[in-house]
């Protein structure tokens, strides 16, 4: 009995060995240029360019599944950034994805809210706080204006409201200081 225990074990320590080994030899890493991508893009993880997030969307992208002009969030800046990145010929923002609006996040009706955390479920990002029975609250600085709570919401008590600039929410543009 012993001696089996003993002969799985140094088997198992073998192989975890070789394992291990092969996982560092053989490592293959991540495309730096779906990075890249992914670091223009807005990080709504709205699904509006028709993929679930912005990595999936970065990735089709690097391997020319998809056109740079499917974000609305990231507007034709965002499709101008990657243009340049890619060094292809800047397109215009494809419209049959939705329109560029301004930056938005989800603000809950507590007076209308039944706790049915459908919004909870829907929110790529995390940015409602709740539970079944109990008003959400949204994270303001988590949201992303996706606007993905609004339709699962059955009593309608979510509104979306524009984000005014304000000096805590306001980040110059790097280019914009070095013209001035």
């Amino acid at each position: 009995m012993f001696d089996a225990v003993s002969i799985l074990s140094i088997l198992a320590l073998v192989l975890g060995l070789v394992l291990g080994y092969a996982a560092i030899r053989y490592k293959v890493g991540g495309n730096p240029l779906v990075d890249q991508i992914d670091a223009i893009l807005p990080q709504t993880q709205c699904g509006q360019c028709d993929f679930p997030g912005c990595r999936p969307y970065a990735e089709a992208i690097a391997s020319g599944e998809a056109e740079i002009n499917q974000c609305p969030p990231g507007g034709q800046d965002g499709v101008d950034a990657l243009a340049e990145l890619l060094d292809v010929e800047t397109l215009m923002l494809n419209a049959e994805h939705g329109e560029t609006k301004p930056k938005r996040i989800a603000v809950v009706d507590e007076q209308v809210c039944i706790g049915c955390t459908l919004c909870i479920q829907a929110c790529p990002v995390d940015a409602f706080v709740g539970s079944s029975k109990v008003m959400t609250q949204v994270i303001a600085a988590e949201c992303t204006g996706c606007d993905l709570c609004l339709p699962v919401c059955p009593v309608d008590c979510i509104d979306m409201v524009e984000v005014q600039p304000t000096l805590n929410t306001f980040v110059p543009d790097v280019a914009e200081l070095a013209r001035v």
